[in-house]
């Protein structure tokens, strides 16, 4: 039986050791690599075209979820596991539309992880017992997308907010930095911070976002 070919993508050497150990007993599971931050987990991704990747998403120099989105998106084949500490939906959910098959909380037994590993590559998705009922529970609140959107709203600066305004009412960069009095490199910074923070990917997405939570008319 061929082996399924993983790169483990963890920036604290000890965890990235222990989860060599425990998958390298398994069989039918083939560590191909190892990567300390994400833009060397993109890299290993490109040049191994593994099956599976485990992910931490607090990765040094490019974090996991933007780590996946450009694994994905040169490879869509690739299944990708997160392995994480956080359990807010919010995670969870952005998570999720970066392209990941799989959730698994650290604190989960190493049972779980193989649980998900199994399901992953059947083409499953997969959420960690841990996060799982809370997902659902607050998924099915009426006002589920609202506190999502709000919550993701106050990670913005005062500027980021005030561009993303702009943008959302139909004004180039170039429009928006001669009514801020600031220059164009700085509006298109503060852009792609707040489409990056919010999870948004056009500028159509932007001025959804700020009609469906009532930020512009």
């Amino acid at each position: 039986m061929n082996s399924t070919n993983i790169v483990i993508a963890e920036d604290h050497a000890i965890l990235r050791d222990g989860l060599v150990s425990l998958l390298s007993k398994s069989s039918g599971l083939k560590i191909v690599g190892q990567a300390k931050d994400g833009q060397e987990a993109i890299q290993l991704a490109k040049k191994l075209k593994p099956e599976l990747m485990l992910m931490d998403l607090n990765m040094p120099v490019i974090n996991g979820a933007e780590a996946i989105r450009t694994i994905l998106k040169h490879n869509s084949s690739i299944k990708i596991i997160a392995l994480t500490g956080h359990k807010s939906e919010e995670y969870v959910r952005a998570t999720l539309d970066a392209g990941a098959c799989g959730y698994v909380l650290k604190d989960e037994s190493h049972s779980v992880l193989l649980n998900a590993i199994e399901s992953v590559k059947k083409g499953d998705t997969y959420l960690s017992p841990g996060i799982c009922n809370n997902v659902v529970k607050n998924f099915l609140k009426p006002d589920y997308k609202t506190e999502i959107s709000e919550h993701s709203w106050y990670q913005l600066t005062r500027r980021e907010k005030e561009i993303f305004k702009l943008t959302a009412e139909g004004n180039k960069n170039r429009e928006v930095a001669d009514v801020l009095n600031i220059s164009l490199k700085t509006v298109e910074k503060h852009r792609s911070n707040f489409m990056r923070k919010l999870n948004l990917h056009s500028i159509s997405a932007v001025t959804k976002y700020a009609i469906d939570n009532h930020l512009i008319n």
